[in-house]
């Protein structure tokens, strides 16, 4: 008698849970930020990243120091080559983080949630076409289906919005490379590869701070937010997204972002109440269909 193991793959099911539930989480994002809108963008970005540095430091060095310690000496035992492949990789993906995270939060307060959420519709296709040319993954005619009809999707949805798409496509290319450098990054733990990046966002932010920020926000309701940000909508996203590139390809990874716009797509149109045309509404059908048909190669 079969299993349920058997029927169904369950590691592949745990990776594919932890990539969903990570662009579910992404996808209400603009819920936190949308009433700091008042503040700098690069102020949100200061503070989101030094929170998120401080509570990750904290979490690995007094709960998980053992397993700190453990994964230096991998590192010590790795060779020269294998060093600097991940340190490359690392700081990479720190860099490529804050740069994604910097223009996300402007498009989503200062353009539109919508050109925030199209961002994301662009993001699956160039990471599976860079999937496809750098990492060798191999897409079937089912895949290469999906692709052409979120091409075709983000065609209509892009007419007569030149402004937003600019943003969207660097958005988009951002959070690609990010999604395919991390891929490569595979002999650390995730939550640990996580709090190296956030150490190296930080100090590329740092020299910045004193003279680029803002007034120090004195509003409770701001460091509240901030908080609910930082764990709620950067580690715990972050560390699902990198644990589920450990068992899926980039590509699929990238599909199921999807998911994210299309949760924007629900918020903007019945809670922000930002008008909807018919062909977003033909271009979010077209992209719901995309998805099957990926899953269902």
């Amino acid at each position: 008698m079969c299993t349920f193991a058997q029927i169904f793959d369950v590691r592949l099911n745990k990776y594919y849970l932890a990539a969903f539930s990570a662009f579910v989480i992404w996808g209400f994002f603009s819920l936190a930020l949308k009433p700091l809108h008042d503040y700098p963008s690069l102020d949100i970005l200061f503070y989101r990243v030094f929170y998120a540095t401080g509570l990750l430091v904290f979490l690995n060095f007094i709960f998980r120091n053992r397993l700190v310690r453990a994964n230096i000496q991998v590192f010590r035992a790795l060779s020269i080559t294998d060093k600097t492949r991940f340190l490359t990789l690392t700081i990479l993906g720190g860099f490529l983080l804050v740069f994604n995270w910097f223009l996300f939060m402007y498009a989503v307060n200062h353009v539109s949630l919508q050109s925030a959420s199209f961002a994301y519709l662009i993001c699956p296709i160039i990471t599976t076409v860079l999937a496809f040319f750098i990492l060798k993954e191999r897409l079937g005619w089912w895949q290469w289906t999906a692709v052409g009809l979120c091409i075709l999707s983000c065609g209509i949805l892009s007419y007569g919005d030149l402004h937003g798409l600019v943003y969207s496509l660097v958005i988009a290319v951002s959070f690609a490379l990010y999604l395919i450098s991390q891929r490569k990054n595979d002999r650390f733990d995730k939550f640990i590869v996580l709090m190296v990046q956030m150490v190296i966002a930080s100090l590329v932010l740092l020299p910045f701070f004193p003279t680029y920020s803002g007034p120090t926000p004195t509003a409770s309701l701001f460091y509240i937010l901030m908080g609910v940000i930082v764990v709620v909508f950067t580690i715990v996203p972050l560390f699902l997204n990198l644990y589920a590139l450990k068992g899926m390809n980039s590509s699929a990874v990238g599909i199921l972002m999807y998911t994210n716009p299309l949760i924007h797509f629900f918020l903007a149109l019945f809670y922000f109440h930002e008008s909807i045309n018919l062909a977003q509404i033909v271009s979010y059908g077209l992209i719901a269909v995309s998805i099957g048909v990926f899953n269902k190669g």
